[in-house]
Protein backbone atom coordinates (compact mmCIF):
# COMPACT_ATOMS: atom_id res chain seq x y z
CA UNK A 1 0.00 0.00 0.00
CA UNK A 2 2.91 2.66 1.00
CA UNK A 3 4.15 2.26 -2.53
CA UNK A 4 0.39 3.52 -4.22
CA UNK A 5 0.37 6.87 -2.22
CA UNK A 6 0.45 9.81 -4.08
CA UNK A 7 4.21 11.28 -2.65
CA UNK A 8 5.64 8.71 -1.26
CA UNK A 9 8.64 7.89 -3.22
CA UNK A 10 9.20 11.65 -2.37
CA UNK A 11 9.11 11.30 1.53
CA UNK A 12 11.25 8.07 1.10
CA UNK A 13 13.91 10.00 -0.79
CA UNK A 14 13.76 12.83 1.92
CA UNK A 15 13.93 10.28 4.70
CA UNK A 16 16.93 8.35 3.27
CA UNK A 17 18.67 11.79 3.44
CA UNK A 18 17.86 12.84 6.54
CA UNK A 19 18.90 8.99 7.47
CA UNK A 20 22.58 10.41 6.11
CA UNK A 21 22.66 13.17 9.11
CA UNK A 22 20.86 11.47 11.33
CA UNK A 23 23.09 8.46 11.71
CA UNK A 24 26.32 10.30 11.64
CA UNK A 25 24.97 12.17 14.61
CA UNK A 26 24.19 9.44 16.61
CA UNK A 27 27.70 7.99 15.52
CA UNK A 28 29.26 11.18 16.94
CA UNK A 29 27.03 11.62 20.19
CA UNK A 30 27.57 7.82 20.96
CA UNK A 31 31.29 8.61 20.60
CA UNK A 32 31.54 11.56 22.94
CA UNK A 33 29.21 9.96 25.33
CA UNK A 34 31.64 6.73 25.41
CA UNK A 35 35.06 8.69 26.11
CA UNK A 36 33.03 11.63 28.35
CA UNK A 37 33.77 11.01 31.95
CA UNK A 38 31.67 13.46 32.71
CA UNK A 39 27.80 12.21 33.87
CA UNK A 40 25.96 15.35 32.58
CA UNK A 41 27.97 15.01 29.02
CA UNK A 42 27.19 11.52 28.86
CA UNK A 43 23.43 12.43 29.08
CA UNK A 44 23.47 15.01 27.06
CA UNK A 45 24.73 12.93 24.54
CA UNK A 46 22.16 10.00 24.94
CA UNK A 47 19.73 11.94 25.17
CA UNK A 48 20.18 13.61 21.92
CA UNK A 49 20.79 10.03 20.41
CA UNK A 50 17.56 8.59 21.82
CA UNK A 51 15.32 11.92 20.48
CA UNK A 52 17.20 11.18 16.70
CA UNK A 53 16.29 7.34 16.98
CA UNK A 54 12.90 8.02 18.33
CA UNK A 55 12.56 10.25 15.15
CA UNK A 56 13.86 7.41 12.82
CA UNK A 57 11.46 4.27 14.77
CA UNK A 58 8.22 6.46 14.15
CA UNK A 59 8.78 7.19 10.26
CA UNK A 60 11.26 4.54 9.18
CA UNK A 61 8.18 1.71 9.55
CA UNK A 62 5.64 3.49 7.92
CA UNK A 63 8.25 4.18 4.67
CA UNK A 64 8.57 0.47 4.23
CA UNK A 65 11.79 0.48 6.05
CA UNK A 66 10.22 -1.91 9.33
CA UNK A 67 14.06 -3.85 10.02
CA UNK A 68 15.53 -0.09 10.72
CA UNK A 69 12.70 0.80 12.06
CA UNK A 70 13.03 -1.82 14.83
CA UNK A 71 16.53 -1.41 15.13
CA UNK A 72 16.38 2.49 15.69
CA UNK A 73 13.57 1.25 18.31
CA UNK A 74 15.37 -1.38 20.36
CA UNK A 75 18.32 1.24 20.29
CA UNK A 76 15.99 3.86 21.56
CA UNK A 77 15.34 1.60 24.59
CA UNK A 78 18.36 0.74 25.34
CA UNK A 79 19.41 3.99 26.04
CA UNK A 80 16.40 4.95 28.29
CA UNK A 81 17.31 1.63 30.30
CA UNK A 82 20.75 2.73 30.53
CA UNK A 83 20.11 6.59 31.53
CA UNK A 84 17.42 5.06 34.07
CA UNK A 85 20.24 2.39 35.63
CA UNK A 86 23.34 4.39 35.41
CA UNK A 87 23.57 7.90 33.89
CA UNK A 88 26.36 8.58 36.59
CA UNK A 89 28.76 5.62 36.03
CA UNK A 90 31.95 6.64 34.92
CA UNK A 91 31.73 4.78 31.62
CA UNK A 92 29.20 3.80 29.23
CA UNK A 93 28.28 -0.39 28.51
CA UNK A 94 29.55 -2.02 25.95
CA UNK A 95 26.35 -3.74 25.02
CA UNK A 96 24.50 -0.47 24.19
CA UNK A 97 27.85 0.92 22.16
CA UNK A 98 27.44 -2.37 20.00
CA UNK A 99 23.75 -1.94 19.59
CA UNK A 100 24.40 1.59 18.12
CA UNK A 101 27.31 0.64 16.05
CA UNK A 102 24.70 -2.25 14.85
CA UNK A 103 22.34 0.69 13.93
CA UNK A 104 25.16 2.83 11.99
CA UNK A 105 26.02 0.03 10.08
CA UNK A 106 22.35 -1.29 9.21
CA UNK A 107 21.57 2.21 8.32
CA UNK A 108 24.98 2.49 5.96
CA UNK A 109 24.11 -0.56 4.22
CA UNK A 110 20.31 0.83 3.43
CA UNK A 111 22.07 4.14 2.09
CA UNK A 112 24.02 2.08 0.28
CA UNK A 113 20.97 0.27 -1.40
CA UNK A 114 19.55 3.64 -2.23
CA UNK A 115 22.13 5.32 -3.64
Amino acid sequence: MNDTLPGIERIKTRFLSLLVERQTAIARHALVAWESGDATERLTHLTEAQNLLHQIAGSAGSLGFAPLGQTARECEHEIIACIADNAHQTQLDEALISKLDMFVSKTQALLSQHV
